[in-house]
């Protein structure tokens, strides 16, 4: 199928209301803009860049999930949540009541990607691990009562408040298992030869379409992004996440899935996501040079606190996994005394590693401002 010549699906006429069904994705693929080669080549070359961090880099897991807590707070912004990476970071005791809602749809989904990272290691990406990763992501949480891990069994619909003002109805669910079939067959086909990153911003459109979730659509399918990168070998680890450049340009980002089924353009939804690729590697890219950077200058501060030198460099791989602690959690993972882990955090804000968060004398909240900082440029 050339892009020129897609069509995206029609309206049929249901009672009280027109259902949007796609037109199936798995088959070849050509394309005669020339310009999509350029960008493919562009993002194909950054996720490339991105990607060998992962291989160079000592203790690169230390670093990637401050890359998770950012795409948690990002994709869910996109759906409302409000949660600050900052929050995000902190225990549910320290979130007011008002907000803890929120910050559990952000911790479920932290819970979700990883275990979804893990469970690609023995399975294969597939529409078995989206409704495993979708029920956590449900868990406890705002939907949890919209059949979390399961495709819908009835009709959803996008913006308005009822189906009778609906800006997008997907389609009817009882076609939800076929397309969502013929997707899955698409992530795997080896008799079509379309570049890895046709197929992802391919999916990712059709992914939305469909809607095949009561709740938790946008999100489930922006996380689906790296699960395939991951899965096809383009990324060792899970370090691109588009959801930030999406919640950027949010409307351009609807606007590009609504002109594909309206108007059938598919060139400018792949021109858009591919330009998402490039600019948000290449962002993660300098990320993690910063990173380095820090991590250097930080080691050599460290050597300036005489015996205490090994221990503050230790407690600097805890902090780069957990950037928002309290002592006790300092004391428990570094196997050392309260008044020692007190003594190293009072030399760390001394030193301008750490900021103190709640002013008080007890139960006090240290937060690794430095390093949080790097993912909010």
């Amino acid at each position: 199928m050339k892009f020129e010549n897609f069509h995206s699906g029609s309206w049929l006429t249901r009672y009280q209301y027109n259902s949007f069904e796609p037109t199936l994705i798995n088959q070849e693929w050509t394309w005669e803009d020339p310009s999509i080669n350029t960008l493919l080549e562009k993002a194909t070359q950054a996720l490339g860049e991105l990607n060998a961090f992962s291989l160079i880099v000592p203790d690169i897991d230390l670093f990637i999930r401050m890359h998770i807590v950012k795409e948690a707070q990002s994709s869910s912004k996109i759906e409302g949540t409000q949660t600050g990476i900052d929050e995000a970071l902190m225990p549910e005791e320290h979130i007011k009541p008002e907000k803890r809602n929120d910050w559990r749809e952000v911790q479920n989904y932290i819970e979700a990607v990883n275990c979804a990272v893990l469970e690609l290691k023995s399975l294969p990406l597939s529409n078995r691990l989206l409704r495993g990763t979708h029920a956590i992501l449900m868990r406890g949480a705002r939907g949890e009562h919209k059949s979390p891990g399961e495709f819908r069994s009835s009709q959803n619909w996008i913006g308005g408040s009822s189906l009778s003002d609906a800006v997008f109805i997907p389609p009817h669910p009882q076609g939800v298992p076929d397309f969502m079939s013929d997707l899955e067959k698409f992530w795997h086909n080896e008799t079509i030869f379309v570049p890895h990153l046709i197929r992802v911003a391919l999916s990712h459109y059709q992914f939305e379409t469909i809607h095949p979730f009561l709740d938790g659509n946008g999100r489930i399918g922006r996380l689906f992004i790296p699960l395939y990168l991951i899965n096809h070998g383009l990324l060792s680890k899970p370090s691109l996440y588009l959801s930030d450049f999406f919640e950027s340009n949010r409307a351009s980002y609807y606007d590009a899935l609504m002109r594909v089924r309206i108007s059938h353009d598919l060139h400018h939804w792949v021109k858009f996501f591919l330009n998402g690729v490039a600019k948000t590697a290449t962002k993660g890219r300098d990320v993690f040079n910063r990173i380095l950077t820090l991590r250097t200058d930080l080691q050599k501060t460290t050597l300036t606190l005489g015996k205490r030198a090994t221990t503050a460099q230790q407690a600097l791989n805890i902090l780069y996994n957990k950037p928002v602690i309290q002592s006790r959690e300092l004391a428990e993972a570094l196997g050392i005394t309260s008044p020692t882990a007190n003594n190293l955090l009072k030399e760390f804000v001394k030193k301008g590693i750490l900021n103190e968060s709640t002013g008080q004398k007890r139960d006090r909240v240290f937060v690794f401002d430095p390093y949080i900082k790097l993912f909010l440029i």
